[in-house]
């Protein structure tokens, strides 16, 4: 494409090997690895230095979350989005109006958890936004971001939700299909914040997700896989798989700071913020139902504090010791990383099993 810029057949390779979607995937996971790494201690002290006893615990919650997590900072979501940011903008096709989508849910998702984060640190409670004003600024940018979608995807697909089974059938939404591509990025934004309540808890569930949608943006955007597998083709999604793999790696270098016992949290800031990613990528590349699926975890500590709440108005009992579903298992007194290790065992059984509708034909 561009002859005059290659000065040999390094630079060849070098220029070739930028083409390929998969390359850039690689790279933007290990670049991702790699600054939240390196800048992994510097932001904690950051944090750490402004923050004066670190995230405000919950009174109501288990008692040894009073000792064990007293102190630990928070905000640790801004490593992650620093880390995942960069290597998008290094290694993603920025022609593409997907990635700027994407992103525009990521980091806005983030920037309302910073401003709730911000509130709980320096007023010293667990309240700080509003579920009022969370759910406003969700609503409002998921609708904008779901509507941009909606128009980049293509005609006959774009307002239509696809099954991971019964594959030539589609659910007609009209105009209202932004709504639904709405609430899925903002109940995902919300299960995961939900989730994230115990060290390395929510970021491998995310992790083995974005691993998941990682192959589905490649596949669905590869007209030759997609006709293989009997998948709907949706163009430019291949460019999602270097954002996936960007995630996983600057996942992965937060969980380095984030295994127990925590150095920090990834708080509102990463929650909110990861969750809204998987909604939008499953948005874009038509999979919201494996989502679903892949993102069996988070669905069910949401439905536990759904069901909690709900039969306690109407009974004035609880199905549960303590909503989310994690911390029932606490007060029944299992370790801290059993919980956490058999979640994430249950992740990857789910990721296997969304895998699998891909090939069902």
């Amino acid at each position: 494409m561009i002859p005059a810029l290659l000065a040999g057949p390094g630079d060849l390779i070098i220029f070739n090997l930028l083409r390929y979607v998969t390359f850039r995937a690689g790279a933007a996971c290990m670049t991702a690895l790699f600054l939240s790494m390196m800048f992994g201690p510097a932001v904690i002290n950051w944090l750490r230095g402004f923050q004066r006893g670190g995230q405000p615990i919950r009174e109501d919650g288990p008692a040894r979350h009073l000792v064990e997590k007293k102190g630990t900072p928070t905000m640790g979501g801004v490593l992650i989005l620093l880390a995942l940011t960069v290597s998008t903008l290094l290694w993603a096709d920025l022609r593409n109006p997907l990635v700027w989508a994407v992103l525009a849910v990521t980091l806005g998702f983030g920037a309302l958890g910073f401003a709730d984060d911000w509130l709980k640190v320096t007023k010293r409670n667990t309240k700080g936004v509003s579920a009022r004003g969370k759910l406003v600024v969700q609503f409002g940018l998921g609708l904008i971001v779901a509507i941009a979608i909606t128009w980049f995807l293509p005609q006959g697909l774009h307002d239509k939700l696809t099954l991971p089974v019964f594959k030539e059938l589609l659910i007609p939404f009209g105009f209202t299909f932004p709504i639904l591509a709405m609430l899925v990025m903002v109940g995902a934004s919300n299960a995961v914040n939900l989730t994230d309540g115990l060290d390395g808890l929510a970021i491998v569930p995310v992790m083995i997700a974005a691993g998941v949608f990682a192959l589905i943006a490649y596949l669905v955007g590869n007209r030759v896989f997609s006709d293989y597998l009997q998948l709907h083709f949706v163009p430019g999604t291949g460019e999602l798989a270097v954002f996936c793999s960007a995630l996983i790696g600057a996942g992965l270098g937060f969980l380095w700071f984030n295994a127990p016992p925590a150095k920090v949290f990834m708080g509102d800031t990463g929650s909110l913020a990861l969750g809204g990613a998987l909604g939008a990528v499953a948005v874009a590349t038509k999979h919201e139902v494996v989502l679903a699926i892949v993102g069996g975890v988070f669905v069910v500590e949401t439905l536990s504090v759904v069901i909690q709440v709900f039969w306690f108005k109407r009974t004035g009992r609880r199905v549960f010791l303590m909503a989310p579903l994690h911390h029932h298992f606490e007060k029944k007194g299992w370790p801290e990383p059993t919980i956490v290790i058999r979640f994430w065992i249950i992740s990857m059984i789910l990721a296997l099993v969304g895998l699998s509708t891909l090939k069902i034909r």
